[in-house]
Parts: C-alpha cells; sequence; structure tokens
C-alpha cells in the first residue's frame, strides 16, 4: 500500500502553497485551507502517513500533546498512531475535525469516531464540543433510542474492540437494543388490548407494525455479538416465541454458506474442517440459547431437527446433542417422518448405516418417559388431569402416543431398506413402543416384511424374534391373508396368523366378532414375551387405567340401557291410551253414558233437582229425602 495523506501541498500562482484533499478523501469542492506553512508533522498509521501541523492536533487531542511534551526531542517531525481503532480512515476524520472542518457524523463512521476520539482524547478538557462530546450527543439522539440504528453501530463496533469495551459503548448499545424491544412489545401488546376495545380504538389507527421486524437485522452481527444481544433481550423478558424467530433466522443465515456440496471430495481436507468447526461453533451456540425445554416449547420440530442433523455431522459435543434430542423427545408428536431421518455420520466407513438410529431409539424413549419424569408440565397436572391422560383412546396423551407409533412404523419401513442396518437395532426400535401403542400392527408388519426381503440372509433366531414383535391379534384381515402365503415369515408365525383368523371367523359366525378384537385391544392386550426395550407386563398405571376406561365405558352403557327403557316405557302407555280410545267399545259406553246423563238431567229438573254436575242445595237435598221416605213406605 502506497502513502496516504490527508492532502498534498501545491503551489498556487501567488506562490503560496496550500493544503488539498487528496482523490481518496477528495468530497465535492472541499479543500484545507491551511495557510501557507508548511507542515511540520508526520503522523504515521500502519502503512499511511498524514503529513500536518502540531499546533490544529494538540489544540483538540490530547494524547498528541503529551507525546509531544514526553519526547525527548522536541524537534519531532514524526509519530506513530498505529493503535487508534478505526485506522488511517477514523484519524483522517479526526484530523478535519481538529483543522476546523465540519465532519459529518452518520450510523457507519459514529461508532469509529467515538473510539478515535477516546484514543485521541479529544474532550472537553481542551475545547468546547469536542469529537468526543460531538458523536456522544450524536449517540444520544439518533442511535440510542432506535433498535435498528442500535443494531447498525453495534456492528461497526466489531472491529473497533478493545477500544468499543473500555468505552462502555457495546454494552449500552445492547442495552438499548433489549430495552428498546422490550419497550415496542409491551406497546404491541397494549395496541392489541385496544383493538378489543372497540370504544377506545383511535379512529384513523395505522396498521401495527410486526414486533419482529427488528430481529432479521441481527443477522448482521458476528456470534458473540448476537449471543450477548440475545442474552439482554431474554433477561428483559422477550417473548419465547420472539426469540425463537430470532434464532432461526440467524441460524439460517449463519449456515447458509457454510454447506458442503460435495463431501466426498473434500472430506479430511483443511477446508472441510475448518467449515466443520465453523458449523460446530454455530450449532452450540444456538443450542446453548434456545428457550427452556417445554412441551410447550415455540420452537418448530423442523428447526430443531435441521439443528440435530447439523450437529451430528459437524460431531458436535454430547452434551450438545443430548439437549437436542430431549427437546425432539419432549415434541415427538408433532413430528414428521422428515424431522427424525437423521443422516449417520458415517463418511468414509462403506460399512456404515444410512441413518442414526440410536439417537432415534433415544428420542422415542424420552417421549415414552414423559408420564415418568418430572416434567414442568406435568408439575403442574393434578391427579385426575394425569389419570385422564390414559384413560381414554379420545385423551391428548393416548392420541399423543397413538400419531407417535404411528410415525415409528412409517421410520421402520424406511430405514429397513437400508442393507447395512443390523437387525438388533431394527428389533430394539420394533419393540420400544408399549402394547397399547398400536391399535393395528399392519404398519409394524409393512416394515417388518421389508426388511425381511432387504436382509434375506438373516439368522433364524433373529428373524423368529423379529416377527414376534408383531401382535397377529392386531393385524387387519388383509394383513392376515398377506402373512398367510407370506414365505419370508417363519413356519411359527404363519401358524399362529392362521389360528387367531380362525378363531376370528368362528366369533364372526357366532356374533362375537366385536367382542373378541375390541375387547381385546381396549382393555389390557396379552403380555409380549419377546425381550428388548418394550416387552414385558403392562405397567400398574396402564392396568389401572385400562379398569378405570371400562368401569367408564360400562357406566356409559348401563345409562343408555335406562334411557332406552324409559323410552319404551313412555311408548308403552301412550300405545295403551290410544288403543283405549280407538276401541269400539269405548265409545258405544261413551255414548250411553251420555244419553243416561241427560235423561237424569231432565229427570232432575222436573223435581227441581240441580242437574248432574252442580251441587245440591238444602232445599233440593230436603225434597228428594222427603221423596225417598215416601216411595219407601
Amino acid at each position: 500500500m502506497g502513502v496516504v495523506t490527508v492532502g498534498e501541498l501545491k503551489t498556487s500562482i501567488s506562490g503560496k502553497r496550500s493544503f488539498r484533499p487528496s482523490s481518496t478523501i477528495r468530497h465535492a469542492a472541499t479543500e484545507w485551507p491551511i495557510s501557507d506553512v508548511s507542515s511540520d508533522v508526520t503522523i504515521e498509521i500502519g502503512a499511511s502517513s498524514f503529513a500536518l501541523h502540531k499546533f490544529p492536533l494538540v489544540s483538540r487531542s490530547g494524547r498528541i500533546r503529551r507525546l509531544l511534551i514526553e519526547a525527548k526531542d522536541a524537534t519531532i517531525s514524526r509519530m506513530n498512531l498505529s493503535l487508534i481503532p478505526g485506522g488511517p480512515e477514523a484519524f483522517e476524520l479526526a484530523a478535519k475535525f481538529c483543522y476546523g472542518i465540519n465532519i459529518e457524523i452518520t450510523l457507519s463512521n459514529v461508532a469509529m469516531l467515538r473510539c478515535a476520539a477516546h484514543f485521541l482524547e479529544m474532550t472537553e478538557e481542551f475545547v468546547q464540543k469536542n469529537l468526543e462530546a460531538r458523536t456522544e450527543a450524536y449517540l444520544k439522539d439518533t442511535v440510542l433510542p432506535n433498535i435498528s440504528n442500535s443494531i447498525s453501530v453495534l456492528h461497526r463496533c466489531e472491529c473497533l474492540s478493545p477500544v468499543s469495551e473500555e468505552i462502555n459503548l457495546v454494552n449500552r448499545l445492547i442495552n438499548a437494543i433489549a430495552n428498546n424491544a422490550c419497550k415496542e412489545q409491551l406497546a404491541s401488546g397494549l395496541l392489541k388490548l385496544d383493538h378489543n376495545f372497540p370504544m377506545k380504538t383511535m379512529p384513523n389507527i395505522e396498521p401495527e407494525t410486526p414486533s419482529d421486524w427488528w430481529g432479521k437485522s441481527l443477522s448482521v452481527l458476528n456470534l458473540e455479538f448476537f449471543q450477548r444481544v440475545l442474552t439482554a433481550v431474554k433477561s428483559k423478558g422477550l417473548k419465547q416465541d420472539m426469540i425463537s424467530k430470532i434464532l432461526i433466522n440467524y441460524t439460517h443465515n449463519s449456515l447458509q454458506g457454510l454447506v458442503i456440496r460435495d463431501p466426498h471430495i473434500v472430506r479430511g481436507s483443511l477446508l472441510d474442517m475448518e467449515l466443520q468447526k465453523k458449523q460446530r461453533v454455530i450449532v452450540e451456540a444456538m443450542v446453548s440459547l434456545l428457550p427452556t425445554q417445554s412441551r410447550r416449547s415455540s420452537v418448530p420440530m423442523a428447526f430443531l431437527s435441521s439443528l440435530l442433523k447439523t450437529a451430528i455431522a459437524s460431531s458436535a459435543s454430547t452434551s450438545c446433542r443430548s439437549d437436542l434430542e430431549r427437546r425432539i423427545g419432549l415434541l415427538l408428536d408433532q413430528a414428521i417422518l422428515e424431522d427424525i431421518l437423521i443422516p449417520a455420520n458415517s463418511y468414509g466407513n462403506n460399512h456404515g448405516t444410512m441413518y442414526d438410529t440410536e439417537s432415534i431409539l433415544r428420542i422415542f424413549s424420552i417421549f415414552l418417559n414423559l408420564g415418568e419424569d418430572d416434567d414442568e408440565d406435568n408439575r403442574m397436572r393434578d391427579e385426575s388431569e394425569m389419570a385422564y391422560d390414559f384413560d381414554s383412546p379420545g385423551s391428548p396423551k393416548q392420541s399423543s402416543i397413538l400419531k407417535v407409533s404411528k410415525l415409528l412404523d412409517t421410520y421402520l419401513a424406511e430405514i429397513a431398506l437400508d442393507t447395512n442396518l443390523l437387525p438388533s437395532k431394527f428389533i430394539a426400535l420394533a419393540e420400544l413402543l408399549p402394547d397399547h401403542a398400536r391399535i393395528i400392527s399392519d404398519g409394524l408388519y409393512r416394515a417388518v416384511d421389508i426388511f425381511l426381503k432387504v436382509h434375506p440372509n438373516i439368522k433364524d433366531s433373529e428373524r423368529y424374534r423379529l416377527c414376534k414383535t408383531i401382535d397377529c391379534q392386531k393385524l387387519s384381515q388383509e394383513a392376515c391373508s398377506h402373512a398367510a402365503q407370506n414365505e419370508r415369515l417363519p413356519v411359527q408365525m404363519a401358524v399362529q396368523v392362521l389360528y387367531f383368523e380362525q378363531i376370528r371367523l368362528r366369533n364372526a359366525m357366532n356374533g362375537g366378532h366385536n367382542q373378541f378384537f375390541f375387547g381385546t385391544i381396549n382393555s389390557q392386550f396379552p403380555q409380549r414375551s419377546s425381550s428388548g426395550a418394550g416387552s414385558g407386563a403392562i405397567s400398574p398405571r396402564d392396568n389401572y387405567a385400562s379398569v378405570r376406561r371400562e368401569n367408564r365405558e360400562l357406566k356409559l352403557e348401563v345409562a343408555r340401557m335406562r334411557m332406552r327403557l324409559t323410552d319404551l316405557e313412555k311408548d308403552h302407555v301412550s300405545m295403551k291410551q290410544e288403543l283405549v280410545r280407538s276401541h269400539p267399545a269405548n265409545k258405544i259406553f261413551k255414548s250411553f253414558t251420555k244419553k243416561l246423563s241427560k235423561q237424569l238431567n231432565s229427570l232432575f229438573r222436573i223435581n227441581n233437582l240441580k242437574p248432574i254436575g252442580s251441587k245440591p242445595n238444602a232445599e233440593s237435598r230436603f225434597l228428594f229425602q222427603r221423596r225417598r221416605r215416601h216411595s219407601i213406605s
């Protein structure tokens, strides 16, 4: 790099020498009129040098003044300031300021000028409104109140260390970002609250600004500053979903350029190792910043899955991978097949498996053991809610287990195509689920059949153990028909399938089909005799929940029968009344009663008595009794 000066001394027409800016710093018709006095000091900064004058510099810079005073040679003409933050560009602007030229302070140079002013000691002690005061005023008025401006200036501070840390500029910017982000979150919440009360809504209110708009600009920060900013906003109370969005955006932008296109070509090279190291550092940092583990976590499953895949590919620490596995296990009922198809880190090993089944085994185990762990969500539930988890097939817990069982069967069918997959690993995954997790075993049967087709040379003992993971009582009629003719299955399983198919037909003919199958499925399932993580008797809690479920179903059935009996009794009474009303004898009786009533009423009128249906008075009763005695005598 050649010598760059603030200006060049040129001779004018009158013979005087003036100082003009060089082409690298010349602005629109801007000059430095420094009189005709030649420069008496040269400032060296790296490979650049500046020919200047002592008086303008010492009038505003305490550091240059002290260096000149402390110099043994009073006629010193060269001075080295290579440690100035911002380098030649920062000193050039500071030198202009010393010469009285009005420099423009912007977002791109305010951090550099603030650090340079501190380094050169350009304080109010030497002159009012010195460079340090000017930059501080700009920071307070323009930068700190605005999140986007603070992030932009913070990004400029990355190359100004350690001076930017010494003057507390970095911490001030980070705190300003955190405070303003939480204020914006509060304002957004109040705006939403106003929308819920139309009486308080302003007539011409502006549309709500998205509360996460500033989070995207954090991607320009280096990893250290990003971690500090996110830690600050978390401590100030920023919402978890907002933190998740910021993390996802930063991770995507940071890892986007670190993907190796052809790993087989560069595997083991220095470039590959460097990229792998960068990936590992970023992933471990992002995992440490994730919100607290919870089943209500706002972090998407797809993001957690991609982090785990990158962590395995970059050989991240065991604690990092364990943290991700637990987070995925807590949300496993939200996963799809793509989320759990995690490639194994087995480059260079031709006999390695395609997928990391060990991680998946741990993830599924974490999900199945949620009821026994002291998870923060489980601690908030009372005994009745815990019972509801296992009481009925429609409960949240049972519904989640059924989703996970379908996911596991689909995963087994996918990894069964791997010729390098050991039968022991496949069996361990197949036996992982408890008996009540699978209502139908067709998916597991399909996966086992694919595995046997791809691995025709496995041992008979492994083939038999693999097929024992299938509950033949839960196979559909189509699956039973296929299994009975499947030559890849052991003879024992084919006999068992035929036996249960015969029982199915017998119960169907006797009208007990539903009782056999649904009674077996909805109550206690037969104990599986195979070994492995999922074998063994039903746990006492599952047994108790099954009994409670059966009692509830019986009570509901009794209630339905009572309601049906009441309806039948009402129908019987109404039919009886209708029959009586419609009978011919009933009509004759009514006609006879009507005629008799008319005759009696006429007889009573002749004898001055009250008609039928009215109360007789005293005179009528006396006459009636006298006539009765007379007739008797």
